[in-house]
């Protein structure tokens, strides 16, 4: 493995984005950027990311931040279930400390694998591979062994693999549009110049719009109430299962006939 190791390490530190998580090993400064970047686009999240560091640069403000702000902060965001974990998480640390190993990370609230592997890595040099959806398209499409086989045993190194595995994933080796020419695994990749690629998922009959799900109406209910008006003109058949939901979840609190952020 020395060689694909080689390939991608020295790859990376031509090619790599200059993102401002990657110039940290704060643990709670990496755990903003990967809960921020879950299903969130890299462009978008650098402003928020750098904005939401001046707001509350560490664990301890978060955690003393009240939770109607952080949720008015993450607005645009979306999945705003994650921001109310990350105040979670940080009551927890601000309260015991942080974890510096995945398996404790896994036990702050709304930390997965993955989040937990990669903050262990970034910010505590734990050998250990943070898996998300690049890194484990990648690895199949190599078929050269799983994402904990192909890690590099060095701490330090370890860590660089990780960032480079995602952002190879994330630029080169991509879902639906590889470019396969310019890849630093063409020497070692078993599904160079014909990787499986997945249908879209607006192909699929039936589909749904996103402006017709549940989330969507979650999301409006969300942003009104942070801009401080009332509930959104959507109808009742739709708002009332996403209020009912949000309120189940604690991101609305329900007064009355009112709603309000909690």
């Amino acid at each position: 493995m020395e060689a694909a190791h080689e390939a991608i390490l020295d790859w990376y530190g031509r090619e790599a984005r200059d993102l401002p998580w990657r110039r940290t090993r704060d643990p709670y400064a990496i755990l903003v950027s990967e809960v921020m970047l879950q299903q969130t686009q890299v462009v978008r999240v650098v402003p928020r990311y750098e904005g939401w560091l001046r707001r509350w640069p560490d664990a301890q403000a978060l955690a003393d931040a009240p939770v109607a702000d952080v949720l008015r902060a993450w607005v645009g965001l979306g999945y705003n279930r994650r921001a109310l974990r990350l105040h979670e998480a940080c009551v927890v640390v601000a309260r015991e400390g942080w974890p510096t190993s995945a398996a404790g990370l896994r036990r702050l609230p709304g930390v997965g694998p993955y989040t937990a592997a990669a903050v262990a890595s970034f910010a505590f040099g734990e050998v250990v591979a943070a898996v998300d959806v690049n890194v484990a398209r990648v690895t199949e499409r190599w078929g050269l062994g799983t994402p904990a086989e192909l890690l590099p045993r060095d701490p330090v190194r370890a860590a660089t693999w990780n960032q480079a595995m995602m952002e190879l994933g994330a630029t080169v080796c991509r879902a639906r549009r590889t470019e396969c020419p310019r890849c630093p695994a063409g020497g070692f990749c078993n599904a160079r110049g014909a990787p499986e690629v997945p249908p879209r998922g607006a192909n699929r009959p039936g589909a749904e719009r996103f402006e017709d799900s549940n989330r969507w109406v979650r999301g409006r209910v969300i942003a009104a109430l942070s801009a401080g008006e009332g509930l959104p003109d959507i109808g009742a058949d739709r708002l009332s299962p996403a209020l009912a939901g949000l309120e189940r979840d604690g991101l609305v609190v329900r007064e009355g006939d009112t709603f309000r952020l909690p």
